[in-house]
């Protein structure tokens, strides 16, 4: 087994949050290394099919808005650096009853962060867009919602942490890692590599790499639907806008996004999902998805969309690995000063990953970082009851 040269860190991982924590660090000027167990990018983990949802007014905690602000700016700083565009404001619009989590929990977020959005009427989005508002419910319109290409943004952010210098190897999995006197040791097939510093970011692979995490992590498969309208000249890019819905009688929300022209790549066809628990999985063991599995989202929306959804196109099946919180983990692993990770991002996390890299790296070289991502930590998970002592 090859002994390779000492890094400055370390990242294992490269999706959403590995590539972006792997860019900060070569551009900080570290010797970095990354490592991937299938390719860059690939669709095998959570971080498949081409698009992701972006929005400012978060319902699930009003905590997470400014790191949403960091974000958004993190990703147009990437779109400045590579001269390429994965971040797409095209507003977005929140169908639900007016005490839904969904549309309550936007407002609030937006009123207590002073952020834009817009109430509509039943005809406002009728006019603008082929969906419809059953009776009772509230439309929120955040004009700075939109998407993220996934897959490109997880190559740029490798290409331009390998311009400055960092290596790269895909293809190679981490069979283990250890803490030694002066640093980290990361074993792989191919070679052991030693490094000051280590970064776990490898999503619904995380118990394996983690196993004293103070708290259970769910890895459930997820489907994804692309569907050919009747009328897809409604839903195209520029044309449509993204989405969220929260009905009556059903457990989560449905989303979708704009159609991507041929020019983006992608899926051909209307993206749209549920956002919900799904079936409990092993990583690396995800049976595909049917195209039947969509007449239950097909029944769902026939509330809400005013015209005919047409045939499925294609489908994908990716992967959420959920804390019992649904609120990510971002912090050090345990008492150990040379190592940082992230994992738990429950369904909602890719539109941060551009501030999530910022923070592990923070957290890597400096020990600490500004950003506010105490809520975030494992205490929340490890605090003693009131009255009793270590």
């Amino acid at each position: 087994m090859t002994r390779t040269p000492r890094y400055d860190a370390i990242v294992i991982g490269l999706g959403a949050m590995g590539s972006a924590t792997l860019d900060q660090l070569a551009r900080r000027g570290l010797r970095v290394l990354g490592l991937e167990q299938f390719g860059i990018p690939h669709d095998q983990g959570s971080s498949g099919g081409d698009t992701r949802l972006i929005r400012k007014a978060y319902f699930e905690h009003p905590d997470y808005v400014p790191l949403l602000e960091r974000a958004y700016a993190n990703w147009v700083d990437l779109e400045s650096r590579r001269g390429e565009q994965v971040l797409f404001r095209t507003g977005a619009v929140y169908i639900g009853l007016p005490d839904s989590e969904l549309i309550a929990g936007s407002i609030a977020s937006a009123k207590q962060h002073g952020l834009a959005y817009r109430e509509l009427s039943a005809d406002d989005v009728s006019t603008r867009w082929p969906l419809r508002v059953p009776d009772g419910y509230r439309t929120v319109h955040e004009a700075d919602g939109g998407f993220v290409l996934a897959a490109r943004s997880i190559r740029l952010f490798c290409e331009s942490a390998l311009r400055c210098g960092a290596d790269v190897r895909g293809g190679e999995a981490v069979r283990e890692w250890r803490e030694t006197a002066d640093g980290i040791e990361v074993v792989t097939a191919a070679a052991t590599y030693r490094g000051a510093r280590l970064i776990i970011t490898v999503g619904s692979w995380a118990s394996g790499l983690l196993p004293r995490l103070p708290t259970p992590l769910r890895v459930t498969r997820q489907a994804l639907f692309w569907v050919w309208p009747q009328h897809p000249e409604q839903f195209e890019l520029d044309t449509f806008s993204c989405w969220a819905a929260q009905l009556d009688g059903y457990e989560g929300l449905f989303y979708g996004f704009p159609m991507l022209p041929a020019r983006l790549g992608g899926q051909l066809g209307l993206k749209m999902s549920h956002h919900a628990p799904g079936q409990l999985i092993e990583p690396g063991k995800m049976q595909s998805i049917d195209a039947a599995e969509f007449e239950t989202v097909r029944a769902a929306l026939a509330a809400i969309f005013a015209t005919d959804l047409g045939p499925v196109v294609a489908t994908k099946a990716c992967m959420y690995t959920s804390t019992t919180d649904q609120h990510f983990i971002v912090d050090r692993y345990g008492d150990s000063e040379r190592v940082t990770f992230a994992c738990g991002f429950s369904g909602h996390g890719f539109k941060f990953a551009s501030v999530i890299g910022e923070a592990l790296a923070d957290l890597a070289v400096d020990g600490r970082t500004d950003l506010p991502i105490g809520f975030l930590g494992l205490a929340r998970f490890v605090a003693q009851p009131a009255g009793t002592q270590e």
